[in-house]
């Protein structure tokens, strides 16, 4: 078998980025089939909704410790910790917070930013610029924010726009 042959044939090389989407939509079809599955199994039986029956006593789930920022720059640090925010609290697409403490991109930067409007207002900015440079469709971080399924493509603009901070020393 030749070079040209072997090199035609590997699997092409996946970046970081390219592995977190596939995963991400790999979990979404796990999550809509159990789903599907559960109301499938239980939807015959009389209250069938286990949730409120066992909600009293499952343990309350701990808090995982965020990881410290690997960025030394404002407003890719701040970035980072919004992005840490989203994943501790959760994701809320259609609105600024929720009932269950989710946050939108907006409101987890402006909540990391502890008060400094400045540097939550810069973060804002710089974030719609990055989100802008890859969908050119969007005008605001709200818009693209509600045109998300899962909260997969907002961490991992979050991820890009810090780094991307980072490398440019904001």
């Amino acid at each position: 078998m030749s070079t040209a042959t072997a090199t035609r044939l590997a699997p092409p090389v996946l970046d970081l980025d390219a592995r977190l989407a596939l995963a991400d939509a790999a979990m979404t079809v796990r999550l809509g089939q159990a789903a599907v599955a559960f109301e499938v199994n239980t939807a015959h039986l009389p209250g069938a909704d286990p949730i409120p029956h066992i909600a009293e006593t499952l343990p309350v789930p701990l808090t995982p410790a965020a990881e410290p920022s690997p960025y030394r720059t404002p407003i890719a640090d701040l970035l980072h910790r919004a992005r840490q925010r989203i994943e501790t609290d959760g994701w809320c697409r259609d609105a600024v917070f929720d009932e269950s403490g989710a946050v939108c991109p907006i409101r987890a930067i402006r909540l990391e930013a502890a008060g400094d409007r400045h540097l939550a207002d810069d973060a804002c900015v710089y974030l719609l610029d990055r989100i802008q440079a890859d969908f050119t469709w969007a005008e605001t971080i709200p818009s693209w924010n509600a045109a998300q399924t899962s909260a997969g493509p907002v961490l991992l603009t979050l991820d890009r726009a810090a780094h991307h901070a980072h490398t440019h020393n904001i």
